[in-house]
């Protein structure tokens, strides 16, 4: 059965504590110079912090006997999934491209899905020190400076650092926010578009699942992904979305946003989406 409501507290603070435990041993190896590359069959990289992310991370969600569906875990086919009522669905390392490139834009990433939907989503930047989570059905929140809580923080001390979102929006121009590494000739079209109604449209590249969590937060508008993803790069950050009163809709070219993305697909691959208001 799915977990009840107050079984997702203890949950959601499992998942919390797990992602900021990661993102101590992601630094670890981030401010070391043995990164100990290695290229997955699909040609993505795969470093030595992926893995002690994974370890961390999976050891940590185990005790909740909730199962793990892991970009760098064992992988498990639709036969089995299928009949999963919730699942942990973890990427330890999102954006290892920009954690080798060491410009900060990369997260740990935890969600939990139930039924077809994520209902919980934690997000670390590590090199950011700043952490999001949130309930899909409740709210979300962001904590600037989550390496200045204890190194073992209750949820309480978090709660009392956290910021809710959206933060106001300001006087600013449309932001939208794209991929820094795998953009798209459909985003680039879908983009200039938009200049119509936005004259003053100013365009953010960055990497991982920072995008959609700066459209939770109200830094950015809009978040067109017209380029693939897999389920394990946006599940956290899209009940984070949610929490935050915005939509990560499924988009088809000719008839715009569809309906929501949904998860524990046969195939893992996301189709195109929009995150917005």
């Amino acid at each position: 059965m799915p977990p009840t409501d107050d079984a997702m507290k203890s949950l959601l603070a499992t998942a919390v504590l797990a992602a900021l435990e990661a993102g101590r041993r992601i630094l670890e190896v981030y401010e070391s110079d043995d990164f100990d590359v290695e290229v997955k069959g699909d040609g993505s990289p795969l470093t030595r912090a992926d893995k002690l992310a994974n370890d961390c991370i999976t050891r940590a969600l185990a005790s909740t006997e909730v199962p793990v569906l892991s970009e760098e875990g064992k992988a498990i086919g639709h036969a089995d999934r299928r009949h999963w009522d919730s699942f942990w669905l973890v990427d330890p390392l999102d954006g290892t491209k920009e954690f080798l490139k060491r410009n900060g834009e990369f997260t740990v990433n935890i969600a939990l899905v139930v039924g077809q939907a994520p209902r919980l989503g934690v997000v670390y930047a590590p090199a950011r020190s700043v952490l999001y989570y949130g309930d899909a059905l409740g709210k979300s929140f962001v904590v600037d400076d989550a390496a200045l809580v204890s190194g073992t923080p209750s949820m309480p001390e978090l709660e009392a650092a956290a910021h809710t979102l959206p933060r106001p929006r300001g006087q600013r121009p449309f932001k939208v926010v794209g991929s820094r590494s795998h953009g798209s000739p459909e985003t680039a079209a879908y983009v200039e578009a938009l200049r119509a109604d936005h004259p003053d449209l100013e365009m953010l590249g960055i990497g991982s699942s920072l995008k959609l969590c700066m459209v939770a937060e109200g830094a950015a508008d809009s978040y067109p992904r017209f380029a693939p993803t897999m389920e394990w790069d946006t599940g956290a950050a899209h009940a984070v979305v949610l929490g935050a009163g915005k939509k990560v809709l499924r988009y088809e070219a000719g008839r715009g946003a569809v309906g929501p993305v949904v998860y524990n697909k046969e195939d893992l691959t996301n189709p195109w989406f929009l995150v917005t208001d």
